[in-house]
């Protein structure tokens, strides 16, 4: 007996079944500990006519799905169900438009708003430094005088008609000053700019697990519908044999019910996080699926560290912001001095019929307007700045310093929710023989099913806070969540 398969120890049964006699021991004898799991047929005919016809349940399964890089096992540890490892999915439907791999995906959304945000923060800042070089402008007058009036100047006879030429002269200080804040204000927007593209991988990495993650809770959920339909037919059965009463038919109806429509929100849930990564890409057409599996490729990344706190691009944004506010404070202060107007031009004095040269210099008076509130408002910036520089700092040592710990926790995690799942695989199929050979009620089984699935789920969970982790080492060291560095 031992020689004959799953299928057909299960056919053997079901003959037995039919007819009606030596079910508890054929059922013992045709299984062994060990054996698999597979779907029970449904019976030929032995059910009452009065009974309600079986249901076949073949929820649609998006088809919009590429091969996803396996994981590798970990030593000493089966692999308890294909789907908890890795997601087979179908080939692509013509016409279907999956995100590619995360590293060209990144090197893709050059467009993206967001990134597109950060460049024309960085050319606001070299605009400003471009301008903070321009000089004064200078101007020219031209001016009559002494005509038009009285005798003896009703006419133009003693008319006195000047031009002139007005340059004004920024005292020394002042334009250095000025364009030292504006080469402070791009290396801080640069700075941004770095933090930016850093949170945007982050983000980006995190919509691209999303959507993966979705695409394995759908498996895991189709699996449990797949049991649970296997479960009911061997309710129907042995409701048919007189095995037990309709009641666990109904139960068993019920719970598949229950499955389908959690399926139905997983699909739901899977359309709503490829149109989050599709937004977040700047993709005009939704993604219908990714190329590559996040979660494989970390499961065999080693994380070195912890980083250098005072090194990460948050620091270093707040640093640079420091340092362009302590050089505005400068140039606020330069711009309270007064420009001197240099003047220059040439009268023509018609009375007597000559030209003369005149010339000046005008200094303004600094009585009302002496730039004090910009020059506190740029104080008040520093401050700010400075403020901002110290929390970041206690950010970035906290961060850094748990960084790692998190990883080996999150990883810790992997592997027990990994043990997990092969417990409670094991107890759902023990929990399925039992219930064939009649010596287990139907709600031990549907018991053991619910927590095959709960862990399946913890599983899932466990990968996505485990990427959630490295991610956010990635960001702290500069680079993204596959290791390439951010510019």
């Amino acid at each position: 007996m031992t020689g004959i398969t799953g299928r057909r120890r299960i056919r053997a049964l079901l003959g037995s079944l039919m007819l009606g006699s030596g079910f508890a021991a054929g059922a013992v004898a045709q299984t062994a500990p060990t054996s698999p799991i597979v779907p029970i047929q449904p019976p030929v005919s032995t059910a009452p006519a009065s009974q309600a016809p079986e249901r076949t349940v073949s929820p649609a399964r998006p088809t919009a799905r590429t091969p996803v890089v396996p994981a590798p096992r970990r030593a000493g540890l089966a692999d308890p169900h294909p789907h908890t490892r890795e997601a087979p999915f179908p080939p692509l439907e013509p016409g279907s438009t999956p995100a590619p791999a995360f590293g060209q995906l990144l090197r893709d959304t050059t467009d993206a708003p967001r990134q597109v945000v950060l460049d024309t923060e960085v050319q606001r800042a070299e605009g400003q430094l471009q301008q903070s070089r321009a000089r004064p402008n200078p101007n020219i007058s031209v001016y009559g005088e002494n005509f038009g009036g009285s005798s003896p100047y009703a006419g133009f006879g003693r008319t006195e008609t000047t031009i002139q030429y007005n340059h004004p002269f920024e005292l020394p200080g002042k334009r250095s000053s000025r364009i030292a804040a504006g080469e402070a204000g791009v290396v801080a927007a640069q700075a941004r700019g770095v933090e930016g593209r850093l949170g945007y991988a982050y983000d980006l990495a995190r919509a691209y697990v999303a959507a993966e993650i979705a695409e394995r809770r759908i498996s895991v959920a189709e699996d449990e519908v797949e049991e649970a339909q296997a479960d009911l037919r061997l309710a129907r059965a042995l409701v048919g044999a007189g095995k037990e009463a309709r009641l666990r038919q109904l139960q068993a109806e019920t719970e598949l019910n229950t499955l389908e429509a959690d399926l139905a929100g997983r699909q739901s849930d899977r359309t709503a996080a490829l149109a989050r990564l599709s937004a977040l890409a700047g993709a005009e057409t939704p993604f219908t699926g990714v190329s590559e599996s996040l979660l494989a490729r970390l499961a065999a990344r080693p994380a070195s560290g912890p980083p250098n706190p005072l090194l990460t691009a948050t620091v270093r944004a707040a640093e640079a912001e420091r340092e362009a506010a302590a050089r505005r404070v400068t140039a606020q202060r330069r711009f309270a001095m007064p420009d001197v107007t240099a003047q220059i031009g040439v009268r023509r004095l018609e009375i007597d019929n000559a030209t003369a040269l005149v010339a000046g210099i005008s200094l303004p008076l600094n009585l009302f307007d002496r730039n004090k509130g910009n020059i506190a408002a740029a104080e008040a910036e520093l401050r700010g700045a400075e403020a901002r520089l110290r929390g970041a700092e206690l950010e970035a040592k906290a961060s850094s310093g748990t960084a790692l710990g998190l990883i080996r926790a999150t990883e810790a995690r992997v592997t027990a929710a990994e043990r997990t799942l092969a417990t409670a695989n094991e107890t759902y199929r023990l929990a399925r023989v039992a219930y064939e050979a009649g010596k287990s009620p139907l709600i031990e089984l549907l018991a053991a099913r619910r927590g095959l699935g709960t862990a399946r789920g913890v599983l899932v969970d466990a990968q996505s806070l485990r990427l959630d982790a490295y991610a956010n080492f990635a960001r702290l060291s500069g680079l993204t969540v596959t290791g390439e560095p951010v510019q």
